[in-house]
């Protein structure tokens, strides 16, 4: 079954060049049946890159899923035109009524300021709480995650001693999660970021299942036994020349930045990338539409608050 977009999405193109199958919604109104109501809330400077991304991943799923776009109303966009977010965003403030089967934050380039001195921090928390009664299930993605674990459980972020940056060897450490279903016992993850959480805080908390986890990065993938909270602190969404955009980025500005680790051939930026995450980002985000979303939501919407 398709992803459902607006027309004019610039995703569209994208994914119809990959032959990834998308449906627009007016052809997707004729059709007797409910998608899944996803919401996006995405804090990333370069949105359409990583609606791209998520719509890619969204896509695989043998389920009909409509996207549904919010953007922050107290922060001001400084790297996609005006027009493209009047055209495709929303605010809480406009959904604020509607319900969804699934919600899906992202990552956010603010993670060395405290949670606080974010200027739509208050914003977010507004959501935070609104998903509680109105979203059934909840991906949160790196900073996002965070973001949501220090809300939720007072769980804190802590500076690294450096960058983690590059594609890590991750362990799956519950098999019969339905989340790691399909999952290869050792997989591959990107991850960029300046700040970590505390192994042993999240075990304080036993509602709070951890998933996956890798040496060199940490913890990865949490969740909380029903699923209704996910917890992802790493980029499975990211395309394969994302990191590559970032290294060179900072390397043109002059910034100090190393090569992310295990990502270019013998950790070479002259040799060509590593792709060796997409089959799992794919699985897991089929595994939660199917088992967290799909199979879980009342089909009634207005049924959310029952369960």
């Amino acid at each position: 079954m398709p992803l459902i977009i607006p027309n004019e999405l610039p995703a569209s193109d994208s994914l119809q060049k990959e032959n990834i199958f998308i449906m627009h919604k007016g052809r997707a109104v004729s059709q007797d049946i409910r998608p899944l109501k996803i919401l996006i809330v995405n804090l990333m400077p370069t949105k359409i890159a990583t609606e791209t991304q998520l719509a890619r991943v969204l896509a695989n799923s043998p389920l009909q899923v409509e996207l549904t776009l919010v953007c922050m109303d107290s922060h001001e966009s400084k790297n996609t035109s005006q027009d493209h977010m009047n055209s495709f965003y929303k605010t809480l403030e406009e959904i604020k009524d509607e319900r969804f089967d699934g919600m899906i934050i992202t990552g956010a380039p603010v993670e060395t300021l405290p949670f606080e001195e974010v200027d739509y921090w208050k914003e977010l928390c507004e959501l935070f709480e609104y998903s509680k009664k109105n979203v059934y299930s909840s991906v949160h993605i790196c900073w996002g995650a965070q973001a949501a674990l220090y809300y939720h459980f007072g769980i804190n972020k802590y500076l690294t001693d450096g960058k983690v940056f590059g594609v890590f060897e991750h362990r799956v450490t519950r098999t019969h999660n339905p989340l790691m279903r399909g999952f290869d016992e050792i997989f591959y993850a990107p991850h960029s970021r300046h700040t970590t959480i505390n192994k042993e805080e999240v075990l304080e908390h036993p509602e709070i299942r951890i998933l996956a986890e890798s040496e060199g990065a940490g913890v990865h993938i949490l969740a909380t036994d029903n699923g209704r909270q996910i917890f992802i602190l790493g980029h499975q969404e990211y395309d394969k020349e994302t990191l590559a955009t970032e290294y060179f980025r900072d390397i043109n500005k002059g910034l100090p930045i190393h090569v992310p680790y295990n990502y270019f051939r013998n950790d070479d930026p002259k040799q060509e990338i590593l792709f060796r995450w997409r089959a799992h980002a794919s699985l897991l985000f089929t595994n939660w539409l199917n088992y967290y979303v799909y199979q879980e939501t009342p089909f009634d919407l207005d049924a959310l608050d029952k369960k």
